[in-house]
């Protein structure tokens, strides 16, 4: 099967590595630094990663043999004498095919460049299907998205609901039905292709940290769809937990006489925070639906708290229905957090909706490829 991301790799490239891997690690560091900063020039990339010139230009030259990098001329300032050529990271070189199945109602796919950009979507709907039959529309999506470029295909991410081990085996995911659904390997079959699979929460997150103008601190998303689950990234880490079940706050009991879950217990968060549970208790006649918002992100904000003291978040983003997160709730999560924790805690922390959009689970999914493939995140 194709091989996955390690649980407790560092997301980016940090320094020289066991000998055995080196070559593909010197090589994800010069990735990593186009990546990042930009196009430079082949001393540039040996003085940024303390590789020789000659170890650089060698591999500069095997980027360019494969199409991951190019040639883009001289710096517009130039020093007196020969001046040196830049190169660039190859954006629209290969590009990635990235599902979210995260949906009740849909599974979307999209198109990805190497630098992020979503170049073309395709959807198809759900319509009850579970088991065999959600696996089958999968494949159905994966191979409508592959007849939409011409460009090699560096690999297929998926961000998949429920739990979802390291090697791309959907554990459970109740709402499709899937129990220790081997779904990594039933596409790499079918395609022939690297597939990375992980819970939607965990791509979201990839993709806030990657794309989506985050810091260097610890950075929770917090996804809410049918839903509720959160990813976290901590030290430069994807967070996985014992058993791949970290970030499953949406099976906290915060009101024990509360509604029934789909996990069969009272009141979880996700009776309350859920999207579909939010827009009926919102359009309830008579409700007045501000102040319905603001104390289910009060409840959130009372179970974030912890969290935000105990690993120093530097960032909260809430991911979902903008119309339902964005204002109230938001607001309410926000103070919670600050009144439940030490200023120290919560000092410097930035509470905001994803700046990425309904494209949040699908660029993630993109990151889980460019990540395991290329060791660029």
């Amino acid at each position: 099967m194709t091989p996955h991301t390690p649980v407790g790799r560092p997301l980016r490239p940090q320094g020289k590595l066991l000998q055995e891997d080196a070559r593909r690690h010197h090589r994800s560091l010069l990735l990593q630094q186009l990546f990042r900063e930009g196009p430079a020039s082949r001393a540039d990339l040996a003085r940024a990663s303390g590789l020789t010139r000659v170890t650089v230009s060698d591999l500069v030259g095997e980027m360019l043999a494969d199409g991951l990098v190019s040639e883009l001329g001289a710096p517009a300032e130039s020093r007196v004498g020969k001046p040196p050529t830049l190169v660039g990271l190859a954006a629209d070189s290969h590009h990635v095919l990235a599902l979210d199945l995260s949906e009740t109602d849909r599974m979307t796919g999209a198109v990805v460049n190497l630098a992020g950009t979503v170049l073309a979507h395709h959807t198809v709907h759900v319509d009850g299907a579970v088991g065999e039959e959600a696996v089958g529309l999968v494949v159905h999506l994966v191979t409508a998205l592959r007849a939409m470029t011409e460009r090699p295909v560096l690999g297929i991410g998926v961000g998949s609901p429920g739990i979802v081990d390291s090697a791309g085996t959907v554990v459970d995911a109740p709402n499709l039905a899937w129990t220790d659904l081997a779904l990594a390997e039933r596409l790499d079959d079918e395609f022939d292709l690297p597939v990375f699979v992980a819970n939607d929460a965990n791509t979201a997150v990839l993709g806030e940290h990657t794309f989506g103008e985050s810091g260097d601190g610890g950075l929770m998303v917090i996804r809410v769809g049918t839903g509720v689950g959160a990813g976290l990234v901590v030290g430069g880490s994807l967070l996985h937990g014992h058993l791949g079940a970290a970030g499953e706050i949406g099976h906290v009991v915060v009101d024990p006489d509360g509604e029934e879950c789909a996990c069969s217990r009272t009141g979880c968060l996700e009776t309350i925070l859920s999207a579909p549970r939010l827009r009926r208790r919102t359009s309830e006649p008579g409700v007045d639906g501000a102040a319905v918002l603001a104390e289910v992100g009060t409840r959130l904000g009372e179970v974030l708290a912890p969290l935000v003291a105990a690993l120093n978040l530097h960032e909260v983003v809430l991911s979902g229905p903008t119309e339902l997160l964005d204002g109230p709730l938001l607001d309410a999560a926000d103070r919670t957090i600050r009144e439940r924790t030490m200023p120290i805690s919560s000092a410097g922390l930035t509470v905001r909706t994803s700046k990425l959009g309904e494209d949040v689970v699908v660029v993630g999914a993109a990151v889980l490829v460019l990540a395991g493939e290329l060791g660029v995140s």
